[in-house]
């Protein structure tokens, strides 16, 4: 019988799901899918490859092996609506990972995303308008409400972007202990945060076809000076990191507060966009099991 996930990391996108995916995967025990994001149970052209090449992702680990995924896509309503329907049916009984970073710097996090891969090129400020799932996949109860309904708050583990950066290896172990993993996870401070926005550059098929070639690279590396390299890179790089005006900040903040005081009421905290990182900071406090409590 093929082992299928025990848990899925279902989001936030560009809330260090990435980084969290890197570290549960160099503990013993535990399997991490590779792609890092399959987006089986969202992406339609994925899941018509059927649940065999799913379960294949986690092909050869034994039932003491902890099987994890990490899809960003599954809490990105109303863009894949069909996700949770197909998990369910696949799995009903599964443990859920959901991190989330102040909504407003989540929010232009995945719009510099937007902006790398040429799917944007107005203004923050604009797009703000023009591209609703910029606020969309930021509003974190509604996102949640329908996995809460399907697999009941016991099963779903709520962090926050804020402890996971501050105070890594103790989030790492209330993660592992969520899961019922019976080692002692360590957090490997020497393994490199996977996907930061202000590092990315604008994609160029051209140009990203040179610089993956092995030989190119060699040469980049070790005979261009990185002055150069970086005066090079410039024409695709997104110099300064984009600034909402004030109106775009109170706007946004009226919509994101009503979203966040049902996410507080299920947790039994005041959330807020003015409190929202203290909050998650001290929600990381060691005597808190469970930030459902």
């Amino acid at each position: 019988m093929k082992k299928t996930p025990d848990f899925i990391i279902i989001g936030a996108m560009k809330c260090a799901t990435s980084t969290l995916h890197d570290q549960l995967a160099i503990q013993p025990d535990i399997l991490m899918s590779e792609p890092k994001e399959p987006n089986f149970f969202s992406n339609d052209e994925i899941y018509a490859k059927g649940f065999d090449w799913y379960a294949d992702l986690f092909q050869g680990a034994d039932v003491t092996t902890l099987c994890g995924e990490s899809s960003t896509h599954y809490t990105k309503l109303p863009t894949y609506p069909d996700t949770i329907l197909r998990m369910q049916a696949a799995m009903p009984s599964l443990k859920l990972i959901y991190v989330m970073r102040h909504p407003i710097d989540r929010l232009i996090s995945q719009y510099i995303h937007h902006w790398t891969e040429k799917e944007v090129s107005v203004d923050i400020n604009r797009a703000v308008t023009t591209l609703p799932i910029l606020i969309e996949y930021s509003m974190y109860s509604k996102q949640l409400a329908p996995f809460i309904k399907t697999y009941g708050r016991e099963n779903i583990l709520p962090l926050f972007f804020d402890s996971l950066v501050t105070r890594p290896q103790h989030e790492l172990e209330r993660v592992c202990k969520f899961l019922g993993y019976a080692q002692s996870p360590q957090w490997d401070f020497d393994l490199q945060a996977s996907n930061v926005s202000r590092e990315r550059l604008q994609v160029n098929p051209l140009r990203d076809a040179i610089v993956d070639n092995a030989m190119v690279t060699f040469i980049r590396k070790n005979f261009i000076p990185k002055s150069v390299r970086n005066f090079i890179k410039k024409p695709w790089q997104m110099e300064k990191r984009p600034t909402l005006t004030p109106e775009n900040i109170d706007f946004l903040k009226k919509q994101f507060d009503k979203d966040l005081k049902t996410l507080g009421n299920w947790m039994n905290v005041a959330l807020s966009c003015d409190t929202f990182k203290e909050t998650g900071r001290s929600l990381s406090d060691p005597r808190i099991n469970h930030a459902w409590e």
